[in-house]
């Protein structure tokens, strides 16, 4: 059984992931530190669990394997290193970091103390990610043109969103670094990493952080990314849309169902077909942190692309405060 700790309640899925390793039958959640001690004391009593007000007390637990670290995002960095410092495994939220710099920092400290880091990014577990990477290595639409991934909620105009997810400081940014993520690493997915990135932000509920964002990604070869995130908006289906040369791909809209016309192959010529024969769904980040460990593995895919994805993110935020494009070398 891998023992493991939650390191903060900051995060909305935090108690999700209390619960799915609390589930599993080889870990099992036996400590809780938050920032706020209040916070951490209420949880570890309603599930029964240790308190450490010291996150350093908690660290120097032996008998804890591994964290979940659910902190606020400018804590990462901080956590992170201590964690990897202290042999302690880490499965943790996206972003990785808010900065490639302390992504570099982190990476090194997990490498040189061999403990076994995995990201959630679980939408490329998603049966919906896998079956578009199957029809896009069959090469049906051609050289790939565009991909549009949108990702929205209201959680900024209905209330339920808690409002230190509007706060700059803590989340270093807001539904481009925080919904923006998925559409990101999924763009990122189809279409590699991009030379450059250009974004616009918008403020609808005038918070001090972004609620509405769009950022494209450009590339040599002339095609372009489109990621859409944002806080304000009902009824805004998860969708994905990819261009091609000779066919396009369809999945969201608003159904969930996955769509496609090819001039390459003749049964998708003539009319919108629906693919039905699609894989089973993924192992979760969750399952294969857990197989990390216990195979003594490296998540280097999963690695790869969440430091690229904070690059990425990174790269947004920037461009929207300069009011210009950014090419991914400025960041360093």
């Amino acid at each position: 059984m891998i023992r493991v700790a939650i390191l903060s309640f900051w995060h909305v899925h935090a108690n999700d992931y209390f619960k799915h390793a609390n589930k599993h039958p080889d870990t099992e959640v036996v400590a809780i530190w938050d920032e706020l001690p209040e916070r951490g004391r209420r949880e570890a009593t309603a599930n029964g669990v240790a308190f450490y007000e010291s996150l350093d007390e908690l660290l120097g637990n032996k008998e804890i394997e591994g964290v979940i670290v659910t902190t606020p995002t400018n804590q990462h960095y901080d956590v992170l290193v201590a964690a990897a410092n202290a042999g302690k495994h880490i499965f943790t939220e996206k972003v990785i970091a808010p900065t490639s710099q302390e992504v570099k920092g982190i990476l090194h400290a997990v490498e040189r103390n061999h403990v076994k880091l995995t990201v959630s990014l679980p939408r490329l577990n998603d049966v919906s990610t896998l079956a578009i990477q199957d029809l896009l290595q069959q090469g049906v639409l051609g050289q790939l043109t565009l991909v549009r991934v949108r990702l929205s909620h209201n959680g900024g105009t209905a209330g339920w969103l808690p409002e230190h997810f509007f706060n700059s400081e803590q989340c270093g940014g807001g539904a481009m670094i925080d919904l923006g993520c998925h559409p990101m690493y999924l763009t990122r997915l189809f279409l590699g990493m991009p030379d450059r990135v250009n974004a616009n932000y918008g403020y609808i509920t005038g918070r001090e952080v972004e609620d509405n964002a769009v950022a494209t990604l450009s590339y040599k070869n002339g095609s372009i990314g489109i990621v859409e995130a944002g806080f304000v908006n009902d009824h805004s289906p998860f969708s994905i849309e990819i261009q091609g040369t000779k066919g396009t791909l369809l999945y969201g809209t608003p159904d969930a169902k996955l769509l496609v016309r090819s001039s390459l192959v003749p049964e998708y010529a003539n009319d919108w077909v629906e693919i039905k024969n699609v894989p089973s769904q993924g192992i979760s980040a969750f399952e294969q942190w857990v197989q990390h460990i216990q195979q003594d593995t490296i998540a280097e895919e999963n690695i790869t692309i969440a430091a690229e994805l904070t690059q990425l993110i990174e790269a947004a935020n920037l461009s929207n405060k300069l009011k210009r494009s950014v090419e991914l070398h400025e960041l360093g």
